[in-house]
């Protein structure tokens, strides 16, 4: 039992509700009651999660000497001795397996938005992780990827303004963690690579415009001439406070309590932030399918 722990911690399954981001073409196209595209999104976000299971068991096979001089990541399962690299290899290719069985279940166009995911990330893994601002904009176009095929695989599409929302918002939580992972390793010689090249001024005014790019690009969507038309309502205007108090919350928790080196961690942990997204998430639903 407790291998099987250590199995799904590598695999990060906590992680994985960063996936969710590909039901939000299913919620903002008013089809989260139409069976079809439901049974597609759920398709979508079980590729997703095996896709990214499989990166994060890479990044840690190749990560294991760095994590280990991690006062956090050096008890992930390969860093800490718990899973062999031998088990990460055969894992890492059961997931890909599982991956493609799913695959042949949608559409052409969604298995290419999951080969890019890989393919990008792998290339993450083994050096574009290393290149300073192009490091936080990989992880930022990985959750574009998500909302991306989320519309593909139902076969909508989504409004600009809602895209740049969600690139904001990955920019937002990668460079906060970029922040968090500075200040713990700020004295320390043994830090990342890309770390060098970054300093607690610049990464404050990057998670400036990231967050203020958050409010500016949902308020714009909200107030569109294309969303009022679309759900016959001014409404959705007011779901921005909603917004407002989740970047200022987050920002909080990184900037007082030095929190946000794992945002799946974050989210799932801080009640206020569970609450707000459970109140946004009502008056988003009530407001567009009521």
């Amino acid at each position: 039992m407790d291998k099987l722990g250590q199995y799904l911690r590598l695999i990060r399954v906590k992680s994985w509700i960063k996936n969710l981001f590909v039901f939000v073409p299913l919620i903002f196209s008013k089809n989260l009651f139409d069976p079809v595209s439901v049974s597609h999104s759920i398709m979508a976000f079980l590729a997703f999660s095996l896709a990214s299971g499989f990166v994060y068991v890479i990044n840690d096979y190749f990560d294991a000497e760095y994590d280990r001089l991690h006062p956090v990541k050096k008890y992930r399962p390969i860093a800490y001795g718990k899973v062999t690299g031998r088990e990460a290899v055969i894992i890492a290719a059961a997931l890909i397996i599982l991956s493609i069985v799913i695959l042949n279940e949608v559409s052409a166009r969604f298995k290419y938005i999951i080969a890019a995911y890989i393919v990008i990330n792998f290339l993450y893994t083994l050096y574009l992780k290393n290149l300073v601002i192009l490091d936080v904009m990989i992880i930022a176009f990985g959750f574009l990827l998500r909302v991306a095929g989320g519309a593909v695989v139902i076969n909508v599409e989504l409004s600009g303004w809602l895209m740049l929302a969600t690139i904001f918002i990955a920019l937002f939580m990668a460079v906060i963690k970029r922040r968090v992972e500075y200040a713990a390793f700020e004295n320390n010689s043994q830090k990342r690579k890309v770390l060098f090249d970054y300093s607690i001024e610049l990464l404050n005014l990057l998670t400036a415009v990231s967050g203020g790019g958050i409010i500016i690009s949902y308020a714009l969507y909200s107030i569109s001439e294309h969303t009022m038309r679309e759900f016959d309502t001014e409404y959705l205007v007011y779901t921005v406070l909603f917004v407002i108090y989740g970047v200022f919350r987050y920002l909080y928790l990184a900037i007082k309590q030095n929190r946000g080196e794992d945002p799946a961690e974050l989210v799932l942990s801080d009640i206020p932030t569970i609450l707000n997204a459970i109140l946004y998430i009502l008056c988003v639903l009530l407001i567009i399918y009521g």
